[in-house]
């Protein structure tokens, strides 16, 4: 296999969150992962956090909780204090639905478009209501690289962690686009994970890893169904790195990235 052209430094994982079809949290899907159970397909379940004011829970799109359920699920994990956490926010896009429900107020008569639908439209709106939440006041990058959106997360949090030694929560989501935006962008449910990396192990930790470029294939799912979903959702393409880590097993992942470069990931249990 093709090594890493440049590894960043390490850093360990303490604190995981996850949900997705059939995969209500980061316990349940990592037994799924470790083959200790098997994956039941069902419609990915959302609902706004109770840590939201009610009139931001009432306002809340599709993406923001389950970006804000993924990221207080690892750090409650790890015992953290979200309000003082580095974030990355990652999504290959916005919230479908509230971009199909702008696109029909502008292909209407009326054209009016509601500044909850706006504000609910840009890329940092997740970021936004996370600081809401959590009244984090740390910096929080938000990024978007398309199929490869979880792993340009990944090596933005790794650098976090690297650079100015912090811990650094990476939350990467994206959710599905109802018809017609469906058959241009074949997202077909909502799917989101979150780590919190940090430069030194915890009280409970998940194992480390380390990361870089390689030209090596992104690896796939040894369960046909559950590789379907790694390629259907691009935050998906997460799943071999969580399997990796639900089997405590120690090696190289190749996620996927860009077309000419994914990245390779060293873990270690």
């Amino acid at each position: 296999m093709t090594g890493p052209t440049r590894s960043l430094p390490g850093a360990w994982i303490s604190g995981i969150g996850l949900l997705g079809p059939g995969l209500r949290d980061w316990p349940g899907a990592a037994a799924i992962l470790a083959g200790e159970a098997l994956w039941v397909p069902a419609d990915t379940v959302l609902s706004a956090p109770e840590q939201l004011p009610a009139a931001e829970r009432r306002r809340s799109v599709r993406v923001v909780k389950l970006a804000l359920t993924v990221g207080l699920e690892a750090v409650t994990a790890a015992g953290a204090d979200a309000s003082a956490l580095a974030t990355v926010f990652s999504s290959s896009g916005g919230d479908g639905h509230n971009c199909h429900l702008i696109c029909e107020a502008l292909a209407s008569d009326d054209r009016q478009v509601s500044p909850t639908r706006f504000h609910n439209s840009v890329h940092n709106a997740a970021a936004g209501y996370w600081g809401i939440a959590t009244g984090a006041t740390a910096p929080a990058a938000v990024l978007c690289a398309f199929d490869g959106s979880f792993a340009a997360g990944l090596l933005e949090a790794l650098v976090q962690v690297s650079v100015e030694r912090v811990p650094s929560l990476l939350i990467a989501y994206d959710a599905d686009y109802p018809e017609p935006l469906r058959a241009a962008r074949p997202v077909p449910d909502a799917f989101g994970t979150a780590l919190l990396l940090t430069p030194e192990p915890g009280a409970t930790h998940f194992g480390r890893i380390r990361a870089g470029l390689t030209t090596a294939a992104a690896d796939a799912l040894a369960d046909p169904a559950l590789d379907t979903l790694r390629r259907a959702i691009p935050a998906a393409r997460s799943l071999p790195l969580l399997a990796a880590i639900a089997r405590g097993e120690a090696g190289r992942i190749v996620l996927d990235y860009l077309d000419h470069a994914r990245v390779a990931v060293d873990f270690s249990a």
